[in-house]
């Protein structure tokens, strides 16, 4: 073996050092999601014979339309905004095609505000036994509510949106067709989108200081590899039952980079992603700190 084969073969020796130890780090000290707590296994509904009920799993078979998914941490304010807006769509669904049919899991983050009663008042107020509220004990974040909502999901299509109503539930229509054009083998994920608003004729209204933390951010994640979406953090996202199964189960993240996961396991499991563009206004009293 001359010198230059030597050279090779101990370069190919650490990049296969490298990659070992990356995979064992990544095994055994990356974030785990926490796991439910008894309580959590529950949702409280409005039918008072049975107020308190197990909720489905992800594993089962679809066994309605739609299921939306709401992360809610303190959000009595601006809840009612989003659950008009639903109603709205689903009661005009409902008059085009009786038969559709869908469920609406408010996963209510360790709110220490009235979240939760807000939610089931509205459901009371206007009949709507589709809603379910899921308390967690302990507060997991945005990334964590959204998974925990998703695993108990019946839906043949699961989307995710957040509780401030910023986005119109409306625009879901745009993303389901898209959806289901691009599926192939059953999974296919539509994401929301804050650009190109010029070409669809959708609205956006953002500060200016938003929209510069956006295009820094979208720069950060490109360069650690989630190329081809513009906006990766817009919090309204539609998901096959089948693509929920490839990645939910294996997310980490529970805060709020918790979008990029998803779309790198969407990358790795190669699932359709196309992204749509929606309607959108900035919203006060954001969770975020910048």
């Amino acid at each position: 073996m001359d010198a230059a084969q030597l050279l090779l073969l101990l370069v190919a020796l650490g990049v296969g050092a490298v990659v070992a130890v990356s995979t064992l780090v990544v095994r055994f000290k990356s974030p785990q999601p926490r796991p439910r707590q008894e309580s959590e296994n529950f949702y409280q509904g409005i039918d008072e014979k049975h107020e308190r009920q197990k909720l489905g799993s992800l594993a089962e078979a679809a066994s309605v339309d739609l299921t939306i998914v709401v992360p809610a941490f303190n959000e009595e304010e601006r809840l009612p905004v989003l659950l008009n807006d639903i109603l709205k769509y689903v009661t005009k669904r409902r008059d085009s095609e009786p038969k559709f049919s869908f469920e609406l899991i408010i996963m209510d983050d360790g709110s220490r505000d009235k979240t939760s009663d807000v939610a089931l008042e509205f459901a009371r107020m206007h009949s709507i036994k589709e809603i379910k509220v899921v308390r967690h004990v302990i507060n997991r974040g945005k990334g964590g509510a959204v998974t925990q909502g998703v695993l108990c999901s019946k839906g043949d299509y699961i989307i995710f949106c957040d509780a401030d109503g910023a986005t119109l539930f409306s625009d879901i229509d745009p993303l389901w067709q898209k959806a289901k054009a691009a599926e192939r083998q059953g999974l296919a994920i539509a994401i929301g989108s804050r650009n190109n608003q010029a070409l669809s004729g959708t609205v956006v209204q953002r500060s200016h200081m938003r929209a510069f933390l956006q295009w820094g951010f979208h720069t950060y994640v490109t360069i650690l590899g989630v190329r081809g979406v513009r906006d990766t953090q817009c919090g309204f996202k539609l998901f096959s039952r089948q693509a929920a199964r490839l990645i939910f189960p294996n997310m980490h993240v529970e805060r709020f980079i918790f979008d990029i996961e998803i779309l790198l396991l969407a990358r790795y499991q190669n699932i359709p992603v196309v992204e749509v563009p929606v309607n959108w206004h900035e919203v006060a009293g954001s969770k975020m700190s910048i």
